[in-house]
């Protein structure tokens, strides 16, 4: 793999938040997300993933605790953090090309024809070519959460945040679109965080996996993924796999039991 020399790195140390006096959604929760690794983030539903990302993206703030970026503390929203949503984010007014080039025309960071020449090399690695002249609503569901993917990786971004980017595919195209971001990912080494709810997707992926606890959620555990890149869908069926997918598993289901009081 290549060097990324825009990869970050954060930290997240002794973060809560609350919203009103008694619904706490984060208790002191630590975790680091490692320069040019692909992190990945699991818990319950509703334990408060999407809060925890809208903070790392400098949407909104920590009651307490700290969040930084290359050892700066986060104040704000910048173009060093971009977020993939779990909804398409793509101006529906513009084409596949005009998505793609938005953000480095509007920042005026690169030339423009360092620009066009880098929106025609990730169109390529994801299969775009031919629909650069396309809007959105012309676009298959996968195709869309390609041309988001490269909206954002073409302003290199130090951390990539991505909530639940997957979520609503079907099985068969979000195989698909997994593979194309461990292929992005291997060739970029960009800093990832992803957000799943899918423990197979995680261990798949991920470098590293966070577990959250339910809310207020705190990290329960961290899991090392140990498995070979460059990674194919292969891995899924060895026997490591199937270790630390049985220990995901285990985890969350201690989450799960406490959710329903104990009893199920």
């Amino acid at each position: 793999m290549a060097e990324n020399t825009h990869a970050g790195e954060m930290e997240i140390k002794g973060v809560y938040k609350s919203y009103g006096i008694e619904n706490h959604v984060l208790h002191d929760v630590n975790f680091r997300i490692e320069r040019a690794k692909f992190t990945c983030l699991c818990g319950p539903s509703g334990c408060g993933k999407t809060t925890l990302i809208n903070l790392l993206a400098g949407y909104d703030a920590p009651d307490l605790g700290e969040i930084t970026l290359d050892g700066e503390r986060v104040k704000g929203s910048d173009s060093s953090r971009l977020v993939v949503f779990q909804e398409t984010a793509l101006f529906p007014w513009m084409t596949v090309w005009e998505n793609t080039l938005f953000g480095p025309r509007v920042q005026g960071r690169f030339k423009e024809e360092t620009s066009t020449a880098k929106a025609k090399e990730l169109i390529a690695k994801v299969a775009l070519t031919g629909f650069e002249d396309k809007y959105p609503i012309q676009l298959s569901g996968g195709m869309q959460r390609r041309a988001e993917l490269i909206r954002a990786l073409i302003n290199e971004p130090r951390i990539m945040l991505m909530d639940e980017p997957l979520r609503g595919l079907d099985a068969m195209t979000r195989q698909i679109m997994q593979e194309y971001l461990i292929k992005l990912y291997e060739d970029t080494r960009n800093t990832v965080l992803f957000i799943t709810a899918e423990l197979e997707e995680a261990i798949y992926l991920g470098d590293v996996v966070y577990f959250l606890t339910t809310r207020p959620a705190t990290v329960k555990e961290k899991m090392i993924v140990d498995l070979p890149r460059p990674r194919t869908y292969k891995h899924t069926a060895t026997e490591r796999f199937q270790e630390l997918q049985a220990r995901a598993i285990q985890v969350v289901d201690e989450e799960a039991l406490k959710a329903f009081g104990g009893r199920r």
